[in-house]
């Protein structure tokens, strides 16, 4: 049995102590020291004992704690009187826990002295009833934000998705409640409009998944970045093509709306480094690298320091096995530009396999699409197994009545790969999973869509992580 020791003043400690009375464990016996007495009928009387004295009085503070107390909680109205009482305390107990309501930004350095500020308290709970601002848990866990409930708008990006193609790396769905009822989340569960999440994780993974959540159409690159990077290695590109590369990478920069940052790696024409320097502008960073040593380091370095949503190459670029698992350990989607007039391209293509991998990037998609004026196109082999197909193709039609975008299916027993050979006007968008970083040569007998994206090589495409 605990003894917890309450010194009370004023309308908040009796607010406080109606509380504790409601919501008492058995396990507790409360001593409570009020300066004016008030009286609590529904106080069981084995449970709390009511004293009237003022704490500030050594003598009569040194009595009660003659006996051994768990901790002691002060709630009073004056800053004077909770340090005086703090050093009553302290002259009889060295290492009592003491837990402060504090509303005076008082300090002390005393590690068994827990202070609790009032005002972030009150400005933290009336933050939770602004719109657009994510709940988080103050008193459960550390109270750092690793608790979090999020209410899903109808045009997010989360809804009609199934829970178990999210990917959530150090994070979780834990709850969700609809219609005010509480559903425990499954894999096959799909969320809803207006549905209310309860998350757990890591705080800042917490942050980001809550932007994505409330993401609507139109913010692409978000949530991977904020700029669109363009990568030049003049030691891997053919230089009578880079000029025409980087104005069709110029037209997708301007489609995006967003800064763009060209970094040229081992510079040796200059002539053409001359051209490109004629594109800088406010929106246009030209940042040149005359250093070939550590540029593997320094491309994760600009991902990070310029906030990068959007990673530009050309398809040689892409092609280099090297440089492609070096695209996918940034986890940012990548435009691989092809031979071909960006500004002819009216269609986004997309192939489904038979993983669901292509529900999980489908608001970037459906994003990227209202970017650049695209048409969304899905074919469906029909020649292969149709479940997770089905429900992909299910998922894309109900995104498609929220973002008021349609989508054509293109159901066909010929190889998709096959029918888009023979297209013009369209770019693939395709997950970008750990197999695309295998060589090309170990995909020749595959049946894998996604491991010959190469057969289509020709065209513009682009490869979006399937990770948050």
């Amino acid at each position: 049995m605990k003894k917890i020791l309450i010194i009370s003043e004023g309308e908040t400690a009796e607010h406080f102590i109606n509380r504790v009375i409601d919501a008492y464990t058995s396990e507790n016996i409360y001593y409570i020291v009020q300066t004016k007495a008030k009286k609590f009928p529904n106080a069981n009387p084995s449970r709390f004992k009511f004293y009237e004295f003022d704490p500030t009085s050594f003598y009569k503070l040194s009595n009660l704690l003659k006996m051994e107390f768990a901790q002691v909680m002060i709630l009073m109205d004056n800053p004077m009187d909770v340090e005086n009482t703090i050093k009553n305390i302290r002259a009889i107990k060295k290492q009592l826990r003491i837990i402060v309501l504090n509303k005076w930004k008082l300090k002390n350095e005393d590690s068994n002295i827990v202070m609790i500020n009032s005002k972030q308290i009150l400005s933290s709970r009336m933050l939770d009833y602004l719109p657009n601002v994510p709940v988080i848990a103050q008193n459960v866990g550390i109270g750092e934000g690793e608790i979090m409930e999020v209410l899903v708008p109808f045009g997010s990006s989360f809804v009609y998705k199934h829970i178990g193609v999210i990917e959530q790396k150090e994070w979780r769905i834990v709850a969700i409640y609809r219609n005010r009822k509480l559903i425990m989340p499954n894999r096959r569960r799909m969320i809803q409009p207006n549905d209310l999440l309860v998350m757990v994780g890591d705080p800042e993974v917490l942050k980001s998944v809550y932007r994505a959540i409330k993401r609507e159409l139109g913010q692409f690159p978000e949530p991977f970045g904020s700029n669109i990077y363009m990568y030049l290695d003049m030691d891997l590109l053919n230089h009578k093509k880079m000029e025409k590369f980087v104005s069709r990478a110029i037209f997708a920069h301007q489609k995006f709306g967003r800064t763009l940052i060209i970094k040229v790696v081992n510079p040796s024409n200059f002539e053409l480094l001359w051209k490109i320097k004629e594109y800088r502008s406010p929106n246009v960073i030209i940042d040149i690298n005359y250093d070939p040593k550590g540029l593997e380091s320094a491309f994760f370095n600009d991902i990070k320091n310029y906030h990068v949503g959007l990673v530009i190459v050309p398809n040689e670029l892409f092609e280099n096995h090297k440089m492609r698992s070096m695209l996918y350990d940034a986890h940012v989607p990548i435009l691989k530009i092809a031979e071909k007039n960006l500004s002819l391209v009216k269609d986004a293509s997309i192939i489904l396999g038979d993983n669901r991998d292509l529900e999980k990037i489908s608001s970037t998609i459906f994003d990227i699409s209202e970017k650049m004026n695209l048409n969304i196109e899905l074919y469906n082999y029909t020649n292969e197994a149709q479940d997770a197909k089905e429900q992909v193709v299910e998922h894309y039609t109900n995104l498609s009545t929220i973002f008021s975008k349609s989508v054509k299916i293109v159901k066909d027993g010929e190889n998709p790969i096959k029918k888009l050979k023979r297209k013009d006007d369209f770019i693939q968008i395709l997950p970008f999973t750990k197999k695309l970083t295998l060589k090309n040569f170990y995909s020749i007998f595959s049946t894998d869509s996604e491991r010959l994206y190469h057969k289509l090589e020709s065209h513009h495409q682009i490869f979006i992580p399937v990770q948050i």
